[in-house]
């Protein structure tokens, strides 16, 4: 799986770049828009055509969940710390039949030892991070988590295979896409060498299984 995190701040023609994204297949898009309120939340959610409602991931004002028909919400690790040990109550009032939820991690014993089932966790910075500088890369190894986790932080054509190669069932993009000259072209690109690298991962496993 692919998940493209927004920019934090609106960039030029970004709902354009957005359906673009969507239409070369994009199916994991995390709203995450830290400067805006819910009302602004609902413009950009409604300036995107509505069939794609259901590939967006909300991280703030969960509520619009009840609004629109989105893909899931996902959880920031303070608001994880903050709300997760009573989930019951927590999502009482929102309605999550057939929803994803997700969170995220900075420490892989914290992402193991966490008791909530998650659908798919987001653990960085595997690599040195593209859009934070000096947010230094740590490596993570997650082979041998038994969990659904997506590898962010430094993700571009070069690290698709090595992230993988650590464990990871997916890559998270932000600085890889949004930070490049040509957005959706990046995109496809990583794409194209991600599934190129689950192809082969999969071609490897059926001839360990065959000796």
């Amino acid at each position: 799986m692919i998940v493209v995190i927004a920019p934090e701040k609106d960039i030029p023609n970004e709902i354009a770049i957005l359906h673009e994204l969507f239409q070369q297949g994009l199916n994991y898009y995390h709203l995450r828009k830290p400067f805006k309120n819910y009302e602004e939340h609902c413009d950009y959610l409604n300036a995107i055509d509505s069939k794609y409602h259901d590939r967006i991931v909300v991280h703030l004002h969960h509520q619009l969940i009840n609004d629109y028909n989105l893909k899931g919400l996902h959880f920031q690790e303070q608001m994880r710390i903050d709300h997760i040990d009573n989930p019951g109550q927590y999502f009482k009032s929102l309605d999550m039949y057939g929803k994803t939820i997700s969170s995220s991690f900075h420490d892989p014993n914290v992402l193991e030892d966490c008791e909530f089932e998650f659908d798919y966790h987001l653990l960085s910075p595997v690599f040195s991070s593209i859009s934070k500088k000096g947010y230094k890369g740590k490596g993570f190894d997650v082979n041998t988590i038994d969990k659904l986790i997506v590898g962010m932080g430094g993700i571009d054509n070069a690290t698709v295979k090595p992230t993988l190669a650590l464990g990871y069932k997916g890559i998270g993009v932000l600085g890889g896409v949004w930070n490049m000259e040509k957005p959706v072209q990046s995109f496809v690109s990583l794409k194209k060498q991600y599934d190129t690298a689950v192809h082969e991962q999969k071609k490897a496993s059926i001839r360990n299984k065959s000796y």
